[in-house]
């Protein structure tokens, strides 16, 4: 399934060190196979989740990155990927004239939730998102953890307050998954649909008619 109108303005994916980096590498394969623009930023931590959960050296460099994330997502043509080091401060998503449909992270740390929420931007992954929220473009937090603290809590009320959405990393049931990849992209999916993009094939709830209902055997 892909997007009839693939949007002119890129999308910025930022990966922080949650987690979960299954969410990151799902949502770029079908976002790239849908032949979007992505431009793509992961913190410094998100190296070493990719050595403790896969051990796997992401490389540094933007263009043996941007070959690394295809590799890892299955898809090696197809739209447009730009890599960002996380310390680049002076990149093309650091400034609100750069013009983007919004950000997307995920998976998001409670620590990124917490930056964000108080205005910091100590890195690239930081800044972009806090570009999106003062040029009051869409800003899509997705995150990864348990339980929440009310510390968490209230740092997500305070985004959410700001103009960001929320969008926890916990999967439905109803389209049956069978995989672990299909609970991974029904989250990806709501994510991507803040932004009104349908490029993940997921069976979506179309409600029952009159007379369709099941019994229910108590």
């Amino acid at each position: 399934m892909s997007n009839s109108s693939s949007p002119s303005l890129p999308l910025i994916l930022g990966v922080t060190g949650a987690s979960g980096l299954i969410y990151a590498v799902r949502a770029l394969k079908f976002l790239l196979e849908a032949d979007h623009a992505i431009e793509l930023v992961a913190s410094k931590s998100t190296y070493m989740v990719w050595q403790a959960e896969h051990q796997i050296r992401m490389p540094v460099e933007p263009v043996q990155q941007e070959q690394f994330w295809r590799q890892q997502a299955g898809v090696e043509t197809g739209g447009k990927l730009r890599c960002h080091p996380w310390g680049d401060v002076g990149a093309n998503i650091a400034s609100g004239s750069f013009r983007t449909m919004g950000m997307v992270v995920m998976p998001c740390s409670m620590s990124t939730v917490g930056k964000l929420a108080a205005g910091l931007s100590a890195d690239l992954l930081e800044r972009a998102a806090d570009v999106q929220l003062k040029e009051g473009r869409k800003l899509v937090i997705v995150p990864r953890e348990t339980p929440f603290s009310l510390i968490h809590l209230r740092n997500l009320t305070t985004l959410t307050e700001a103009g960001a959405r929320i969008v926890p990393a916990i999967p439905a049931w109803y389209h049956q998954p069978q995989t672990i990849e299909d609970l991974v992209d029904f989250v990806i999916a709501r994510a991507l649909d803040q932004f009104g993009l349908d490029c993940v094939p997921m069976k979506r709830w179309q409600g029952r008619g009159i007379g369709e209902s099941e019994p229910i055997d108590l």
